[in-house]
Formats: structure tokens, C-alpha cells, sequence
């Protein structure tokens, strides 16, 4: 049989599976009888007519996009002139004899072009495999195992319920250990003589209420003195907080022997260098003297001290600042530098939870802290103190910890 006695119309009403055969403005050219029993359609709702008028999306759920993604692949075709099949695709089908009802189909979509002598594409072949019955019988068989699924899904919540009660009474535990360490070696009500003074802390979003930052005030031999310092441990909870306290603790005993504040941090440099857990760790260290009015100060990478005087006028204690306490193998003398100050000036130490944000350059905390600084200079220490932590930290709570001490000169 030669090609001019194959009778191709009825070749292609014949061809098994839902095929038509769609125009380039995608109106329906020809339709084979398998795509008409299957979609319940008549040869005259959808000879002439744009596919999309013959099956639009369920206007009832916002979630269909069938019809939407069948578009895309047709127009890819007409576009790219190559094939595009399909992932299976849920369609809901208007029931023709019942408008406005919609049944729930699966189709698996395989779009192909036809060329004319120019090469441009001059139909669209769309082939539709019906996959409903069979998705269908999948979830048949799927409704037993899901059955034994939530069985075990049950038993398995119970166990996590159990495992969970034992993480909350560890968690439990773990605070009361976190606090105790706090209260051990952060005391609330520091002792400054005839001085005021308010100091603060706030761990960080997530913590066990215990961070790697501390604060120390203490007397110094030799004159109306006072050293005071802050310092900061990378990270939060036990194990910073265990670094914070050894860190703490050889500062507190070394600045009462020391010359000045440069000797104290570099004593202390060299015993952070063997401190597991003390790397990249910052503090700043300020030595007070009451009789000469005077302020010695030197920084390990730490951020300035504040110096409000009577006036609001604010002045950064930024002279003498150096890198962290571990940053040299080879420890070195560190930087000091003084001022002075009249009575009623407002020493501030902090650590860098108190002005650093996230995309934001630190000039702009340390701003937002001078200008909160001298809107409220005329407070005592302990509301001093309270409004800055309000006016600096989010609402929320910061995302790292945060100490704060304020002398009153």
C-alpha cells in the first residue's frame, strides 16, 4: 500500500489515548474519538473553539493551575518549534451535563509541533494520557498503610512527648546551674565607696540566662581608686560563661598589682593565650582616680568607654585600643592613654551587644549612645541605666549579650 491509499483521518480518529490537534492561536483543528469519550465531550463543543474556553481552571480553587501550565508548554512549543512533554498534571473537568460541577482528573500532557515547508510550526499535536483511575487505585491501596503509618506516628509522638519532658527538666536543671554561676560571679550591687554606680546585664535571645560578657568594679590599692572593667567571651551559655569567669577572675586579681590599665590587660593577654575557649575574647580596662580626677584607660579590641561630662557633652575614651587579648603570640606592652573630669561626670563601659546591629555600621550605635546619654544626663545611674537599654536594645531582646556599668563621677 502506497502513501496516497492510507487514509490518515481515519488513521488518526483511530490512534489509541486522547490526541487533537490544535491550530497556532490554539483553537482545537481536529479532535480524535478517545479524547471525546474521555473528556465527555461532543465533536461541536470543541471543533473551532480555543482549548482553553473548552477546559478553563476550576474558578472554585485558586490552587488550579493545569490549564495555566498546559498554556506554558504549548507556547514553548510554538516557540522553541522542539517537543515539551509534560509532568502529570491535575485537571478539574466540568461535567458537561451538570455545570458548575467539577471532577477531579489526572492527565499527563505530551505536546508536539508540526512543520511546515518554511519550518515554522504550523500545528500542534497535544496527546493526553488518562491517569485518574489510576491515581485513584494508588490511593486505595495507600488508605491501609496510612492506617498502620498513624499508628506508628502515634507511638512515635508519645516517645518524643516523653523525650521532650526529659529535655525541659534538663533544660530546667541547666538554668538553675547558669544562674547560680551568674550570681557567683556577677554581682548585683557593686560597691564603688561613696560613689554611685549601676551595672546591667542582659544575655542574649536563646540563652540560659548566663553569657560570655562580664563587668567588674573593684577597689584599688593606694588612693581613693577604683578599676572598672567589662570584657567580652565569643558565644553564650556554660561553656562562654566558664571562659567569662576564669577571664573575670585574673583580671580582678591582676589590675590591684598592676602599674596602670595596659600592664593589667597585657598579664591578662598572656593568661588568655592558654585558656581554652578565650580566643578573639576583647575587654577594656579603666583606672580611676577620685583624688586627681583622672581616668586612665586601655582597650583589647574592646569598644570606647563613654566619658558624659556635667555639661552632656560626650567624649569617647578611643586613644588607646588594641587587638583582642589573644591576638599576639608574642605578648607586647599595650597602649595607654588618660583624661580628665570634673564632679558629676558619668564613666559608661558596655560591650558590644549594646550598639552593634546587623547591617549597620557601629559609628551609628555609638551614636544612638552618645545622643541617649545626654538626653539623660540629668538621671542618677540606676534610671540612667534602664533608659539606655530601652532606647538601644530591640524590643525583642538583642541576638548577643549585652553588659552595662555607669559610674557617677
Amino acid at each position: 500500500m502506497d502513501d496516497s491509499a492510507v487514509d490518515y483521518a481515519a488513521v488518526f480518529q483511530a490512534l489509541p489515548g486522547m490526541v487533537a490537534l490544535l491550530r497556532p492561536d490554539l483553537v482545537v483543528a481536529d479532535v480524535n474519538e478517545d479524547f471525546l469519550r474521555t473528556a465527555g465531550r461532543k465533536r461541536e463543543q470543541m471543533m473551532g473553539r480555543q482549548l482553553f474556553d473548552v477546559f478553563p481552571d476550576n474558578p472554585n480553587d485558586p490552587a488550579a493551575t493545569g490549564m495555566r501550565n498546559l498554556k506554558a508548554s504549548l507556547r514553548r512549543v510554538l516557540t522553541t518549534g522542539e517537543r515539551d512533554a509534560m509532568a502529570l498534571q491535575r485537571h478539574d473537568v466540568e461535567d458537561p451535563e451538570r455545570p458548575g460541577h467539577w471532577r477531579e482528573r489526572y492527565w499527563s500532557p505530551c505536546n508536539a509541533p508540526v512543520l511546515g515547508p518554511d519550518g515554522e510550526v504550523v500545528l500542534l499535536v497535544h496527546r493526553v494520557e488518562e491517569v485518574t483511575e489510576l491515581i485513584r487505585a494508588r490511593g486505595d491501596q495507600s488508605a491501609g498503610r496510612i492506617r498502620v503509618l498513624e499508628a506508628e506516628l502515634y507511638t512515635r509522638a508519645r516517645e518524643l512527648q516523653e523525650i521532650n519532658e526529659q529535655l525541659r527538666q534538663a533544660h530546667a536543671r541547666e538554668r538553675e546551674v547558669a544562674l547560680a554561676l551568674r550570681e557567683a560571679m556577677l554581682p548585683a550591687r557593686p560597691q564603688v565607696g561613696d560613689h554611685r554606680a549601676a551595672v546591667r546585664y542582659r544575655p542574649a535571645i536563646g540563652a540560659l540566662n548566663v553569657c560570655g560578657d562580664w563587668y567588674d568594679l573593684v577597689d584599688l590599692v593606694g588612693g581613693h581608686r577604683l578599676g572598672v572593667s567589662v570584657g567580652d567571651v565569643v558565644g553564650n551559655g556554660l561553656a562562654a560563661a566558664g571562659v567569662m569567669g576564669q577571664l573575670r577572675s585574673a583580671l580582678s586579681a591582676t589590675s590591684r598589682v598592676a602599674a596602670g590599665p595596659a600592664q593589667a590587660l597585657e598579664v591578662l593577654g598572656r593568661y588568655a593565650h592558654v585558656v581554652d575557649g578565650a580566643e578573639s575574647a576583647t575587654a577594656v580596662m579603666t583606672f580611676i582616680d577620685f583624688d586627681e580626677h583622672s581616668i586612665t584607660y586601655s582597650s583589647a579590641g574592646h569598644p570606647p568607654p563613654v566619658l558624659m561630662h556635667p555639661d552632656g557633652r560626650v567624649e569617647f575614651l578611643d586613644r588607646a585600643t588594641d587587638p583582642p587579648l589573644d591576638a599576639r603570640p608574642d605578648p607586647v606592652p599595650r597602649p595607654q592613654a588618660g583624661t580628665t573630669f570634673a564632679d558629676g561626670a558619668t564613666l559608661v563601659l558596655y560591650t558590644d551587644g549594646l550598639i552593634e546591629r546587623r547591617r549597620e555600621d557601629v559609628d551609628t550605635g555609638l551614636a544612638r549612645l552618645a545622643h541617649s546619654l545626654t538626653r539623660h544626663r540629668e538621671a542618677a545611674p540606676e534610671p540612667l541605666a534602664d533608659a539606655v537599654l530601652r532606647e538601644l536594645l530591640p524590643p525583642g531582646g538583642a541576638t548577643d549579650d549585652t553588659a552595662l556599668v555607669i559610674v557617677r563621677l
